[in-house]
């Protein structure tokens, strides 16, 4: 090869490879389930059919957030909201079914639920599905939601994380508690076990104290993919030394980058090889035959999305207070938050730990774009990042995961089922031309897939 040109073909392999995800939202304002073309939101043609258009596209998982109650405001449930969504496993389960290769991953809670139940369902999981099984381990210190537990809501803000950090140190010690080599299939005799001690466990901590035997073999995985949230210094560190994949809540570079170097440095004094944990934020897209096409049907959506109630009831999460008085194409409301007031809405998690501080800031941002209250609900609550033709979104995408914004996406669309096709038919063959796609799926686990060293023993 003559000095100086370069070979494409390795300049493609040598391009990070992009991770992407699927995910339908439980309980949420995003999806336009009263659109014409929209499908049901409960019946499993619909989970079904994004799966598989995820795995055409050669998605790496299929991932379900969950909500635990119905929302309420002042006592009655949101109509806004997706309600009636089945629960996360037996989806995935029959999911496993129909999917051959896409990872297969799953919302569940660490603070409602027990180590020995959930480890076993998820090794399960990974079982059936031949080592594509995810966890994305959440906590929830909210009472309202816990009335529907035996716990009720007695766990401490301070403690969630606590409680989690057992919960997956428990899991962990059970999915390890059956050596690899624990089974010996013999065709005359059948399955049986090697070692009489397979399965035996004990973890002691504050919040568990068990011990016993593990009834499901270790999975193909070893332990299925681990996936976390953390953004203030202590969630950081809890999904640095914990998780495989991180969501990332930064869709502007710089602030992306930076988180991007935080974790990796976190999960480096962890003592964890780098490439362990991937970042990955989730997003929407609109695409459109030109920018502007693009852009007027994003507008569109978005006002349909947001109308003017839903706009109330968003500022009310962070005001606190009944809003319904106040014009939606009229100023922000000019009373100050009531964060210490009986919850208006409930069951919708805290995004906003500064009320006071958070209103100070969109007041500013409505007063320099003179926004009404609407139109800024529009602006704060949009995750609509890649708006543009396919070959401008594909551009995007690429640019922010090769410069270390992150590892990839999890993409989501406002219209359940059929809405990621147009990405899959599109915008897909794009980032395979620029080799920052596979063509083929090259692993046989989901852990091989997203690039992630397994897990051995602990």
């Amino acid at each position: 090869m003559t000095a100086g040109v370069t070979d494409g073909r390795n300049d493609r392999e040598r391009k990070k490879q992009i991770i992407l995800g699927v995910f339908l939202s439980g309980v949420n304002h995003h999806t336009l389930w009263a659109d014409p073309e929209a499908g049901s939101q409960i019946a499993f043609s619909t989970f079904e059919h994004v799966a598989r258009t995820a795995e055409r596209g050669r998605f790496d998982f299929f991932f379900l957030a969950e909500g635990l109650a119905l929302r309420e405001r002042n006592g009655l449930i949101f109509d806004q909201d997706v309600v009636g969504r089945p629960d996360t496993l037996p989806v995935l389960a029959a999911l496993a079914a129909v999917t051959e290769h896409l990872g297969l991953v799953g919302t569940l809670n660490a603070t409602f639920n027990e180590p020995y139940e959930l480890a076993r369902q998820l090794a399960s999981l990974d079982h059936l599905s031949g080592g594509r099984a995810g966890w994305n381990v959440v906590t929830s210190f909210d009472a309202f939601t816990g009335q529907n537990f035996r716990r009720g809501g007695f766990l401490h803000r301070d403690d969630r994380y606590v409680r989690a950090g057992e919960f997956l140190a428990a899991a962990r010690r059970l999915w390890d508690s059956w050596p690899a080599d624990a089974i010996v299939a013999d065709r005359a005799a059948g399955t049986f076990l090697r070692d009489g001690g397979a399965g035996a466990f004990a973890f002691s901590g504050k919040q568990f104290d068990i011990e016993g035997r593990f009834t499901t073999p270790r999975s193909p995985q070893g332990h299925p993919v681990i996936l976390q949230a953390g953004v203030s210094p202590q969630g950081r560190d809890f999904a640095a030394g914990g998780a495989d994949a991180i969501f990332s809540p930064y869709h502007r570079l710089d602030e992306a980058q930076e988180f991007y170097r935080d974790i990796q440095a976190r999960a480096a004094r962890q003592g964890r090889p780098p490439g362990s944990v991937k970042i990955l934020p989730s997003a929407s897209f609109v695409l459109g035959d030109t920018r502007e096409e693009a852009e007027e049907r994003q507008r569109d959506i978005a006002h349909r999305q947001v109308t003017g109630r839903t706009a109330q009831i968003l500022l009310e999460s962070v005001w606190n207070r009944d809003l319904s008085g106040y014009d939606p194409e009229g100023p922000l409301p000019d009373i100050d938050p009531d964060p210490t007031g009986p919850p208006v809405i409930r069951g919708r998690a805290v995004l906003h730990q500064d009320p006071h501080r958070t209103v100070a800031e969109w007041r500013a941002l409505a007063a320099a774009n003179d926004w009404s209250l609407r139109e800024l609900a529009i602006h704060v609550f949009s995750r609509t990042e890649f708006v543009g033709t396919p070959a401008q979104v594909a551009d995007r995408i690429d640019d922010f995961v090769q410069r270390d914004g992150s590892d990839g996406f999890i993409l989501g669309s406002h219209l359940v089922p059929t809405g990621l096709d147009e990405f899959v038919d599109t915008v897909v063959p794009l980032l395979q031309e620029r080799g920052s796609l596979r063509t083929e799926y090259t692993g046989s686990t989901l852990r091989e897939n997203l690039g992630i060293p397994p897990r051995t023993a602990s």
